[in-house]
Protein backbone atom coordinates (compact mmCIF):
# COMPACT_ATOMS: atom_id res chain seq x y z
CA UNK A 1 0.00 0.00 0.00
CA UNK A 2 1.23 2.98 -0.59
CA UNK A 3 1.60 6.20 1.45
CA UNK A 4 -1.17 8.47 -0.02
CA UNK A 5 -3.80 5.23 0.55
CA UNK A 6 -2.53 4.21 3.91
CA UNK A 7 -3.02 7.98 4.67
CA UNK A 8 -6.75 8.29 3.48
CA UNK A 9 -7.67 4.84 4.80
CA UNK A 10 -7.53 6.16 8.64
CA UNK A 11 -9.66 9.19 7.44
CA UNK A 12 -12.25 7.44 5.24
CA UNK A 13 -12.81 4.96 8.46
CA UNK A 14 -13.44 8.37 10.78
CA UNK A 15 -15.25 9.98 8.11
CA UNK A 16 -17.69 6.68 7.73
CA UNK A 17 -17.95 6.47 12.02
CA UNK A 18 -18.69 10.05 12.14
CA UNK A 19 -21.72 9.34 9.32
CA UNK A 20 -23.16 6.35 11.03
CA UNK A 21 -22.42 8.09 14.36
CA UNK A 22 -24.65 10.82 13.23
CA UNK A 23 -27.54 8.43 11.40
CA UNK A 24 -28.04 6.97 14.50
CA UNK A 25 -28.16 10.08 16.77
CA UNK A 26 -30.59 11.43 13.83
CA UNK A 27 -32.56 7.88 14.01
CA UNK A 28 -32.92 6.55 17.68
CA UNK A 29 -35.55 9.16 18.77
CA UNK A 30 -37.60 8.41 16.00
CA UNK A 31 -36.99 5.03 16.42
CA UNK A 32 -37.34 4.76 20.47
CA UNK A 33 -41.12 5.54 20.02
CA UNK A 34 -41.78 2.09 18.38
CA UNK A 35 -41.33 -0.02 22.25
CA UNK A 36 -42.91 2.94 24.08
CA UNK A 37 -45.83 2.32 21.99
CA UNK A 38 -46.38 -1.24 22.27
CA UNK A 39 -46.03 -1.04 26.52
CA UNK A 40 -48.91 -3.01 28.57
CA UNK A 41 -48.76 0.66 30.96
CA UNK A 42 -50.83 3.34 31.36
CA UNK A 43 -47.87 5.88 31.04
CA UNK A 44 -45.32 6.08 28.81
CA UNK A 45 -42.50 3.93 29.35
CA UNK A 46 -40.93 0.61 27.75
CA UNK A 47 -42.89 -2.47 28.16
CA UNK A 48 -42.59 -4.43 31.88
CA UNK A 49 -44.51 -8.08 31.47
CA UNK A 50 -45.35 -8.16 27.82
CA UNK A 51 -46.13 -5.96 24.55
CA UNK A 52 -49.49 -4.60 23.89
CA UNK A 53 -51.70 -3.04 20.82
CA UNK A 54 -53.81 -1.42 23.58
CA UNK A 55 -52.74 2.20 22.41
CA UNK A 56 -53.20 1.23 18.89
CA UNK A 57 -56.77 0.12 19.64
CA UNK A 58 -57.10 3.13 21.52
CA UNK A 59 -55.97 5.05 18.27
CA UNK A 60 -58.38 3.79 15.89
CA UNK A 61 -61.35 3.50 18.11
CA UNK A 62 -61.04 7.03 19.22
CA UNK A 63 -63.34 9.47 16.99
CA UNK A 64 -61.56 12.43 18.30
CA UNK A 65 -58.04 11.00 17.43
CA UNK A 66 -58.85 9.92 14.44
CA UNK A 67 -61.56 13.24 13.93
CA UNK A 68 -57.97 15.16 14.33
CA UNK A 69 -56.08 12.52 11.58
CA UNK A 70 -58.98 13.18 9.35
CA UNK A 71 -58.67 17.16 9.84
CA UNK A 72 -55.12 17.20 9.35
CA UNK A 73 -55.12 15.49 6.38
CA UNK A 74 -58.31 17.02 4.51
CA UNK A 75 -56.40 20.69 5.20
CA UNK A 76 -53.19 19.29 4.31
CA UNK A 77 -54.98 18.61 0.55
CA UNK A 78 -56.18 21.97 0.46
CA UNK A 79 -52.98 23.88 1.39
CA UNK A 80 -51.40 21.82 -0.95
CA UNK A 81 -53.56 22.99 -3.82
CA UNK A 82 -54.13 26.54 -2.78
CA UNK A 83 -50.55 27.13 -1.55
CA UNK A 84 -49.69 25.32 -5.41
CA UNK A 85 -51.51 27.08 -7.13
CA UNK A 86 -50.88 30.53 -6.12
CA UNK A 87 -47.56 30.23 -5.71
CA UNK A 88 -47.09 28.90 -9.27
CA UNK A 89 -49.38 31.72 -10.78
CA UNK A 90 -46.98 34.25 -8.23
CA UNK A 91 -43.90 32.14 -9.61
CA UNK A 92 -44.71 32.39 -13.30
CA UNK A 93 -45.41 35.81 -13.28
CA UNK A 94 -42.09 37.14 -11.42
CA UNK A 95 -40.04 34.90 -14.32
CA UNK A 96 -41.85 36.61 -17.08
CA UNK A 97 -41.01 39.93 -15.25
CA UNK A 98 -37.65 39.29 -14.39
CA UNK A 99 -34.96 42.07 -13.20
CA UNK A 100 -34.42 43.90 -9.91
CA UNK A 101 -38.44 44.00 -9.22
CA UNK A 102 -38.13 40.39 -9.62
CA UNK A 103 -35.95 39.56 -7.18
CA UNK A 104 -37.70 41.92 -4.77
CA UNK A 105 -40.56 39.94 -5.30
CA UNK A 106 -39.34 37.01 -4.61
CA UNK A 107 -37.38 38.04 -1.29
CA UNK A 108 -41.04 39.40 -0.25
CA UNK A 109 -42.51 36.13 -0.56
CA UNK A 110 -39.56 34.29 1.37
CA UNK A 111 -40.17 36.47 4.03
CA UNK A 112 -42.75 34.36 6.16
CA UNK A 113 -39.54 30.98 6.31
CA UNK A 114 -37.67 34.32 8.22
CA UNK A 115 -40.01 34.94 10.32
CA UNK A 116 -39.79 33.65 13.95
CA UNK A 117 -43.20 30.90 14.11
CA UNK A 118 -44.60 32.79 17.00
CA UNK A 119 -44.70 36.13 15.61
CA UNK A 120 -46.33 34.85 12.70
CA UNK A 121 -48.99 33.15 14.98
CA UNK A 122 -49.52 36.50 16.64
CA UNK A 123 -50.23 38.23 13.45
CA UNK A 124 -52.65 35.63 12.59
CA UNK A 125 -54.59 35.92 15.47
CA UNK A 126 -54.45 39.88 15.45
CA UNK A 127 -55.80 39.67 11.80
CA UNK A 128 -58.13 36.39 11.74
CA UNK A 129 -59.77 37.92 15.10
CA UNK A 130 -60.89 41.13 13.32
CA UNK A 131 -62.21 38.70 10.43
CA UNK A 132 -63.96 36.37 12.45
CA UNK A 133 -62.11 33.44 11.31
CA UNK A 134 -60.57 31.88 14.92
CA UNK A 135 -61.61 28.61 15.51
CA UNK A 136 -62.50 27.97 11.70
CA UNK A 137 -61.15 25.26 9.55
CA UNK A 138 -61.32 28.31 6.95
CA UNK A 139 -58.75 30.27 9.18
CA UNK A 140 -56.40 27.34 9.39
CA UNK A 141 -56.62 26.55 5.89
CA UNK A 142 -55.76 29.93 4.91
CA UNK A 143 -52.99 30.36 7.56
CA UNK A 144 -51.61 27.63 6.40
CA UNK A 145 -51.48 28.49 2.94
CA UNK A 146 -49.34 31.40 3.56
CA UNK A 147 -47.07 29.58 5.68
CA UNK A 148 -46.83 26.79 2.62
CA UNK A 149 -46.49 29.78 -0.57
CA UNK A 150 -42.65 30.23 -0.08
CA UNK A 151 -41.68 26.75 -0.69
CA UNK A 152 -43.96 26.25 -3.26
CA UNK A 153 -42.39 29.53 -4.91
CA UNK A 154 -39.21 28.28 -4.53
CA UNK A 155 -39.58 25.00 -6.19
CA UNK A 156 -41.30 26.26 -8.85
CA UNK A 157 -38.15 29.32 -9.30
CA UNK A 158 -35.88 26.16 -9.37
CA UNK A 159 -37.59 24.50 -12.19
CA UNK A 160 -38.05 27.73 -14.51
CA UNK A 161 -34.55 28.28 -13.75
CA UNK A 162 -33.80 25.25 -16.44
CA UNK A 163 -36.60 27.19 -19.35
CA UNK A 164 -34.94 29.02 -22.06
CA UNK A 165 -36.80 32.34 -22.23
CA UNK A 166 -36.18 32.21 -25.99
CA UNK A 167 -39.11 29.06 -26.27
CA UNK A 168 -42.24 31.53 -24.68
CA UNK A 169 -41.25 34.12 -27.12
CA UNK A 170 -41.22 31.92 -30.08
CA UNK A 171 -44.43 30.40 -28.96
CA UNK A 172 -45.78 33.86 -28.97
CA UNK A 173 -44.11 34.75 -32.91
CA UNK A 174 -46.09 31.89 -33.80
CA UNK A 175 -49.42 33.41 -32.86
CA UNK A 176 -49.71 31.42 -29.58
CA UNK A 177 -52.15 33.43 -27.22
CA UNK A 178 -50.21 34.58 -23.64
CA UNK A 179 -52.83 32.13 -21.59
CA UNK A 180 -52.26 28.92 -24.30
CA UNK A 181 -47.89 29.93 -24.19
CA UNK A 182 -48.36 29.96 -20.41
CA UNK A 183 -50.58 26.11 -20.39
CA UNK A 184 -48.65 24.38 -22.83
CA UNK A 185 -44.84 25.84 -22.31
CA UNK A 186 -44.03 27.38 -19.46
CA UNK A 187 -46.37 24.96 -16.99
CA UNK A 188 -44.84 22.21 -17.76
CA UNK A 189 -41.44 23.13 -17.96
CA UNK A 190 -42.90 24.00 -14.14
CA UNK A 191 -44.68 21.00 -13.34
CA UNK A 192 -41.61 19.05 -11.44
CA UNK A 193 -41.60 22.31 -8.84
CA UNK A 194 -45.18 22.27 -8.42
CA UNK A 195 -45.34 18.83 -7.67
CA UNK A 196 -42.38 19.41 -4.98
CA UNK A 197 -43.76 22.31 -3.59
CA UNK A 198 -47.29 20.45 -3.23
CA UNK A 199 -45.78 18.35 -1.36
CA UNK A 200 -44.15 20.49 0.89
CA UNK A 201 -47.11 22.35 1.45
CA UNK A 202 -48.65 19.44 2.75
CA UNK A 203 -46.22 18.40 5.20
CA UNK A 204 -45.86 21.83 6.44
CA UNK A 205 -49.64 21.94 6.80
CA UNK A 206 -49.82 18.09 8.76
CA UNK A 207 -46.86 19.29 10.68
CA UNK A 208 -47.74 23.19 11.76
CA UNK A 209 -48.51 23.44 15.21
CA UNK A 210 -48.08 26.93 16.80
CA UNK A 211 -50.46 28.78 14.53
CA UNK A 212 -52.46 26.10 15.45
CA UNK A 213 -52.58 26.80 19.39
CA UNK A 214 -52.81 30.94 18.55
CA UNK A 215 -56.12 30.63 16.47
CA UNK A 216 -57.89 27.61 17.32
CA UNK A 217 -59.58 27.15 20.98
CA UNK A 218 -61.99 23.86 20.72
CA UNK A 219 -63.81 23.23 17.47
CA UNK A 220 -60.59 22.85 15.67
CA UNK A 221 -58.54 19.67 16.24
CA UNK A 222 -55.63 18.69 14.24
CA UNK A 223 -53.56 15.88 14.70
CA UNK A 224 -50.52 18.12 15.63
CA UNK A 225 -53.17 20.37 18.63
CA UNK A 226 -54.42 16.34 19.94
CA UNK A 227 -51.18 15.39 20.14
CA UNK A 228 -49.26 18.64 22.33
CA UNK A 229 -53.18 18.65 24.50
CA UNK A 230 -51.90 15.14 25.01
CA UNK A 231 -48.55 15.84 26.49
CA UNK A 232 -49.62 18.83 28.59
CA UNK A 233 -52.82 16.98 30.27
CA UNK A 234 -51.62 13.63 30.37
CA UNK A 235 -48.48 11.99 29.18
CA UNK A 236 -50.90 9.05 27.03
CA UNK A 237 -49.18 6.12 25.22
CA UNK A 238 -51.62 6.52 22.38
CA UNK A 239 -49.35 9.51 21.20
CA UNK A 240 -46.59 7.15 20.69
CA UNK A 241 -48.54 4.76 18.86
CA UNK A 242 -49.55 7.84 16.67
CA UNK A 243 -45.96 8.97 16.38
CA UNK A 244 -45.08 4.65 15.05
CA UNK A 245 -47.92 5.22 12.49
CA UNK A 246 -46.45 8.59 11.05
CA UNK A 247 -42.39 7.17 11.07
CA UNK A 248 -43.74 3.46 9.15
CA UNK A 249 -46.10 5.92 6.44
CA UNK A 250 -42.84 8.23 6.03
CA UNK A 251 -41.09 5.34 5.72
CA UNK A 252 -43.05 3.49 3.48
CA UNK A 253 -43.32 6.75 1.36
CA UNK A 254 -39.72 7.21 1.44
CA UNK A 255 -38.98 3.70 0.02
CA UNK A 256 -41.88 3.28 -2.76
CA UNK A 257 -40.08 7.03 -3.91
CA UNK A 258 -36.60 5.39 -3.64
CA UNK A 259 -37.39 2.71 -5.83
CA UNK A 260 -39.62 4.59 -8.48
CA UNK A 261 -36.00 6.33 -8.84
CA UNK A 262 -34.14 3.35 -9.72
Amino acid sequence: MSAPEARTTPFRIAMSTGGWLVAAFLALPILVVIPVSLTDTSYIGLPKESLSLQHYEAYFTSARWLGGTLGSILVGLAVAFFATVLGTAFSIGVWFLGGRAATIARWVLIVPILVPPVVQSLGFYRFWVQLGLIDTWTGVILAHTLLALPYVSISVFAALANLDPKLPQAARSLGASIWRTVWEVVVPAARPGMITGAVFAFIVSFDEIVGVLFITVRRVETLPKLIWEGIQDNIDPTIAAVATILVVISLIVAVISGLRRS
